[in-house]
């Protein structure tokens, strides 16, 4: 085991690390040679949902399978392969397979509909597709058909149901798996299964993961084996993770987080990832005590789905030592009933174009040491607070600690661009290299701390306003207020005004009045001049429960309008004079 030096108690990652002591494991599907190697019989994965298990050798020998399979089916390095499928052990191995030879996987959120889904496969335009049957949520037959019928680009298809349950065109998941089980490939084949193999690259394309879209539509990111195994070697050195780590995934198999960070990372380090294909609290609870799992990695609101369930407290959870949350900042009252579910705890920025998470909080007992902060970065993925980019594309100058700016990391965690859109790439790297996160912060002796969205800075009267500091001065009302999102919307006066939308917790009374009177020490122009009250579990979250920022534009656009036909906006209001 390396023994890194700490900072404030967060593993100190270097280049040398990873580029020396990690050599083995710059490619994604090297951590799973590794350890059919060293573990051969040790479970990688176990699916909670059907208890069946993927040992290490399983892994391996399944995916080399699969790989030569797409190979005869003519698929070719920098070919990508897209996927509308929950974790099923099936999806594990159909994308280690895809990273073998080069082909790039593309999980898709199996909640998009059939025409978002058509527009995610026209930007990258994919060679394959995989895609569930009939299921008690949805018929994914239709969908498949659909792709058949609008996506040229498309000419193999693979479901995953039973063999009367495919449709014409698509291979069937079950009956190929049998297949070439059952087959031993000829040694021409498995020479030039080995000489596509050999071809693949650490800089190399492995993965497309669509942004959320909580500002914009969701873009393809394309991550490199480089930036990804980088991530799992930080995430994991900040979390202690070991051959001995039993981890849970319940996360969404397109989002960075079920993939690069929980599903990677564990692989990575040599433990054992406990699958679910959909988040349930309820399941979630059950795996963690039923399977022994010690790590948890969730986003807030799975947390407090968790905690609010009825027999909560009757589930086994004393196996569990680390807890870690990502998305958004969190109230003390969260910390504490975080502190109650594991012994240690911790927190740290995520982003898909960084491959994951980029700085990190101590993991650790106590809640002041993790309240308000996003932690620290490493060295091998140095984060630096800047101005703009400059006009001829390069990056802003470096600001001091304490002051406000863009949140930009530099080095081998940044993501090879969005795919097909080099403007859009261009705005978010530098030319020198620099990724622009779009989150605005500043960092002190505490770490990083966010100030909001770089698109969602507010101007009123010509001041510079930064959401999240809006919304963290509500969200200190955590007896009576769960979430808080605000957004910018024209007035005629002061250029722009904010709006708040204010969720309140179940049962408590919330009165606007009582809100402008909290919002008297707030400068007078970072002062909300609208507030909507919104019920328990009313404000607006992305796919992965973050803020719906254009929903709340829009939501924010429609009470504009309504004051607007009483005339109660685009004057001078006294609350901000």
């Amino acid at each position: 085991m390396i023994e890194f030096a700490r900072r404030n108690g967060v593993p100190q990652c270097t280049l040398a690390d990873y580029e020396v002591h990690f050599a083995d494991r710059h490619r994604i599907q090297d951590a799973v040679a590794k350890w059919a190697a060293e573990i051969p019989n040790s479970p990688a994965v176990i699916n909670a949902d059907t208890g069946r298990a993927l040992t290490w050798r399983d892994l391996d020998r399944s995916s080399t399978a699969l790989a030569i399979h797409l190979l005869e089916t003519g698929f070719r390095k920098g070919d990508f392969f897209a996927a509308s499928l929950p974790l099923l052990n099936e999806h594990i191995v159909l994308e280690y397979a895809c990273f073998k030879i080069g082909v790039i996987h593309v999980p898709l959120d199996l909640r998009l509909p059939t025409q978002e889904v058509l527009r995610c496969l026209a930007l990258i335009r994919p060679r394959g597709f995989a895609f569930l049957g009939a299921t008690p949520a949805a018929d994914f037959r239709e969908l498949g058909r659909a792709v058949m019928a609008h996506c040229p680009s498309v000419e193999y298809f693979l479901q995953f149901s039973a063999p009367e349950d495919t449709i014409p065109g698509a291979d069937c998941g079950p009956r190929l798996a049998a297949s070439l089980a059952a087959r031993a490939p000829s040694p021409e084949l498995l020479a030039f299964y080995r000489a596509a193999a050999g071809e693949v690259g650490e800089n190399d394309g492995a993965q497309v993961i669509f942004t959320t879209g909580s500002t914009g539509l969701p873009k393809p990111a394309l991550l490199s084996h480089r930036g990804i195994t980088c991530q799992n070697l930080c995430l994991g050195a900040g979390g202690e993770f070991t051959e001995r780590t039993r981890m849970l995934l319940n996360l969404p198999a397109s989002h960075v987080g079920g993939q690069s960070e929980i599903l990677m990372t564990t692989l990575f380090w040599g433990g054992v990832v406990i699958t679910l294909h959909v988040f349930d609290p309820a399941r979630s609870l059950r795996a963690i005590q039923e399977h022994r799992v010690n790590k948890l990695g969730q986003i807030p609101a799975m947390y407090n789905l968790e905690w609010r369930l009825a027999g909560y407290r009757d589930f086994d959870l004393s196996t569990l030592d680390l807890a870690v949350y990502g998305g958004q900042q969190v109230p003390p009252p969260f910390l504490e009933a975080l502190a109650a579910m594991a012994p240690r705890f911790g927190t740290g920025l995520g982003l898909t174009e960084a491959s994951g998470f980029c700085t990190f909080t101590a993991m650790t007992a106590d809640i002041s040491a993790v309240s308000g902060t996003l932690g620290y970065d490493m060295p091998v993925y140095p984060m630096t607070i800047r101005a703009p980019i400059k006009a001829d594309g390069s990056a802003g100058d470096i600001l001091p600690d304490g002051d406000i700016g863009h949140v930009c990391f530099q080095g081998p965690q940044t993501f090879l661009g969005y795919v097909g859109d080099p403007a859009a790439t261009s705005r978010t790297v530098s030319t020198d290299g620099v990724l622009y996160t779009g989150d605005m912060g500043f960092q002190d002796q505490r770490g990083l701390h966010l100030a909001g969205r770089a698109r969602w800075i507010i101007k009123p009267a010509g001041y510079q306003v930064f959401p999240g500091q809006v919304e963290d001065h509500f969200s200190a009302l955590s007896e009576k207020v769960a979430a808080c999102g605000v957004v910018g919307v024209e007035h005629a006066v002061f250029s722009e005004a904010i709006v708040a939308f204010v969720e309140k917790r179940p049962g408590a009374d919330l009165p606007v009045a009582e809100l402008r009177r909290h919002a008297r020490t707030l400068a007078s122009y970072m002062r909300p001049l609208h507030y909507v009250v919104l019920e328990p579990g009313g404000l607006p979250l992305n796919r992965v429960a973050k803020t719906d920022y254009m929903r709340l534009l829009e939501m924010a656009q429609v009470e504009v309008q309504r004051l607007r036909a009483r005339r109660r906006w685009d004057k001078q209001p006294s609350a901000l004079q």
